[in-house]
């Protein structure tokens, strides 16, 4: 059993004050995972947070804290974001209950580098 750290007890206590925060929680973590897929596919591609700053006409520090905080993101700047790199992001819904399957996909563009 792996020992209860610091955010394993803000969650249990925020969860005894509010049943929904731990699908808050949920949430949050696929956003991050999404942001966190994205800057993986900025970095294989060799691209500066510069350069994607630029195709998406913002600045390079907007990008680092996209990239490296838990600030929650509005869904039109991930998809400038995406198709800055040449992605688009699609939306599934998903019954809560069905919740199991991964929360980010990336799918091979047909010019990826093998």
């Amino acid at each position: 059993m792996t020992e209860r750290d610091f955010l394993d007890e803000v969650v249990a206590e925020r969860s005894a004050q509010s049943p929904g925060f731990p699908s808050l929680v949920d949430a949050a973590v696929r956003r991050r995972e999404l942001l966190n897929a994205l800057a993986e596919k900025r970095r294989e591609e060799e691209r500066s947070q510069t350069a994607v700053a630029a195709a998406m006409q913002s600045s390079q520090s907007s990008i680092a804290r996209l990239e490296s905080s838990a600030t929650d993101a509005r869904i039109s700047t991930v998809d400038r974001y995406a198709h800055a790199l040449g992605y688009r992001v699609q939306y599934h819904l998903i019954p809560e209950a069905e919740g199991s399957d991964p929360s980010v996909v990336i799918h091979p563009r047909a010019d990826a580098r093998t």
